[in-house]
């Protein structure tokens, strides 16, 4: 199972979500693939994914900023494997300043509700140190204007790393790098 966690205030109809959706279809594998709508609640959120996947070695994680520290955590507590797209390494910290109410950037008509307690919550996924770091594939962006590459090269040693001179925080041409991600969930045979 491929398995997309999405960011803050994100969805499952963000721009990578759906292009890898796209994707899994054309490919014939798309009842392979979910996006689901994850709480504000970081406990909650990887509460879901563990009930509704149960996520093991043969299972990749796609997390996207805030949904990289899910994956990560994920990874690390189940041993599956997960690609990580500029994600939030610590999230607690950054997402500080948006205690509040936000709203969601697909829908400006809705909006969601972060709380202190969630930021304990946060904490309590940030994952120290990486182990076995052949489960992970970092995508970072040196152009990325919310999070800092350097950060999240730091957080990963040993892991594959892609580092994209430019681009953005969303990832704008993802399209570039998803065979390369499907190749490392085994979706897509490598060249021989």
């Amino acid at each position: 199972m491929l398995v997309y966690l999405h960011g803050f205030r994100s969805s499952p109809d963000s721009f990578k979500a759906r292009l890898l959706a796209e994707r899994m279809h054309a490919l014939g594998c798309g009842d392979q693939f979910a996006c689901p709508q994850l709480p504000v609640s970081p406990r909650e959120a990887v509460a879901l994914v563990e009930q509704r996947f149960a996520p093991g070695a043969g299972d990749v994680l796609i997390g996207s900023s805030l949904g990289g520290c899910y994956a990560t955590w994920l990874a690390e507590r189940h041993g599956c494997r997960a690609v990580l797209l500029n994600p939030a390494t610590r999230p607690a910290a950054g997402l500080a300043r948006y205690v509040g109410t936000q709203p969601k950037f697909h829908d400006a008509s809705q909006s969601i509700e972060l709380r202190p307690e969630h930021l304990d919550e946060l904490r309590a996924l940030e994952v120290a140190r990486i182990t076995r770091a052949e489960r992970y594939f970092l995508v970072a962006a040196t152009g990325d204007e919310l999070l800092d590459w350097r950060e999240m090269v730091a957080a990963y040693p040993g892991a594959r790393q892609k580092v994209i001179q430019g681009s953005d925080h969303g990832l704008s041409d993802f399209a570039d790098y998803l065979d390369e991600v499907l190749r490392f969930a085994g979706v897509i045979a490598a060249p021989s």
